[in-house]
Parts: structure tokens; sequence; C-alpha cells
């Protein structure tokens, strides 16, 4: 009988644990780096693909993308954007130390790490923060095999008028079955997150990812089209749920890792 217990008990502890893993949900930074002329995108490029993401790799973050928007070549303002996985709160807080005891990433990241004040290797950058959606709780590697300059990966934030509004556009995705629509679709979407702090809160965002634009068309339409989406947005606790949206379009950098 205590034999039998003994087994139980470490059954549970079992149980417990992979529930506790399966729970686990991932937190997300978007950092945008905003720059001006040609100069700044040569050193803050160099300083992310030699730098940067090989010192995030060292700490063990490995699935780092870094994306440019399908825009106008005569835009004033050019954009980088790279989304940072993280295993946890702990990870994201400790990384600027641990980066500051890197003497690799130090060394080869100083043209931008210690770069005059006059000449500065970006306008500003913008920072957001979010954690991964309980249905999609880890970031998702995109399986497409076209040349990346024609990928869209598009990255969207759906803005709610409250916070209460806001919490039931996130049920939407999670027990509403909206994320299980992208699935069945194969929007092959990395991340969905909630906002934790950002400019545009409350908010959240996601990235979904097509092989070009005609496919990334196709694709939405079937969602608009689909009995799940009809349905759904028929119920009255889901209307009203979006005040706003701010849609992107972006490419992968050559040295992104996706």
């Amino acid at each position: 009988m205590k034999t039998i217990k003994t087994l139980l008990y470490c059954f549970a502890i079992v149980v417990i644990s992979y529930n506790s893993a399966a729970q686990k949900r991932e937190l997300y930074q978007i950092k945008t780096y905003n720059l001006k002329s040609e100069s700044q995108l040569t050193v803050t490029e160099n300083f992310l693909k030699d730098a940067y993401l090989p010192a995030l790799k060292r700490i063990g973050i490995k699935a780092v993308g870094v994306f440019k928007p399908k825009t106008f070549a005569a835009d004033s303002i050019k954009k980088i954007v790279v989304v940072i996985p993280f295993a946890s709160s702990k990870q994201f807080l400790q990384l600027e130390n641990k980066l500051a005891k890197d003497q690799e990433y130090l060394t080869i990241g100083s043209p931008y790490l210690d770069a005059a004040y006059n000449q500065a290797p970006y306008v500003r950058i913008e920072s957001v923060v979010l954690q991964a959606f309980t249905d999609h709780p880890l970031l998702t590697l995109p399986q497409l095999d076209r040349p990346r300059a024609n990928r869209v990966y598009e990255l969207r934030s759906y803005e709610s008028a409250t916070e209460a509004i806001y919490r039931r556009k996130v049920d939407m995705f999670n027990a509403g079955g909206e994320i299980k629509l992208f699935q069945r679709l194969q929007f092959n979407a990395v991340f969905y997150g909630e906002v934790l702090s950002g400019g545009k809160m409350p908010n959240l965002m996601y990235l979904t990812t097509f092989a070009n634009q005609e496919s990334r068309d196709n694709h939405w339409k079937a969602f608009v089209d689909s009995p799940e989406w009809k349905s759904l947005i028929a119920m009255d606790k889901y209307k009203n749920t979006i005040s706003h949206i701010d849609i992107l379009f972006l490419y992968p950098t050559d040295y992104s890792d996706y």
C-alpha cells in the first residue's frame, strides 16, 4: 500500500510539473529602431547582425526576428523591427546586465555602443513588451520556403476602448477559437501577445506570415468567409471589441532567424 501511495504521489508531482510547464507563457519585446539616414541604417544593422544577435544567442535566446517594413524607398524615416522572445521575466530583466559583461559583444558592437552624441546610430527606439496568449504560449517558427524579399510578415495591433472590452477581445482569440481558426487556415502565426507595456494600451499584437502578398490576401479572404468567423462576430460579447487597428507589413532581413 505504501508503494502504491508513493507511486501516486510521484505521478501527481509529474502531472503538476507538466501542467505548470504547459501553462508557461513567453514574453516578447518588440524593439523598433527609427532611423533617418543610410549611415544610421548601416551602423545599426551591423550592430544587430554582428554583435547583438550573436550575444543574445550566447545567453540562450535563439529565435530572434529582424524585419524591415514593405514601404516606399522615399520614406524619410526608416525602421528596423526586432522581435525578441524571453522564457521568463527574469531573463528579460537580466538581459542588459549580461550584455554589459559580454566582452565580445562590447568590442564588436563598439561603433554603435560608443557612438558620439552628435552621431547617434538611430533617432529613437520604441519598445513594446508582451506576454504570449494562453492558447499560443510559445513562439512558432514559420514554415516558408519562398525568397525572403517576397515574404509578407503581417504585424497587427488591436486596440480596445477599455480594459474590460480588451479582455473580451483576448478571450475571443483563446476561448472563442480565433487562434484555432488561424491554425486551421495555416496563417503561420509566430506569436500572439497581450501588451504589458506600450504606447497604445489596452491592446494586443500578433504576427502572421505568408509566402507573398497574394497568399496573404487569399488567406484573409478565407478567414472572413469562414463559418467560424461569421459565428464569432455574431456573438454579442465579441461585438465592438476593437476601436483601432494598425497593420504593418514586413519582410525578414538576411540575418533574421525566421
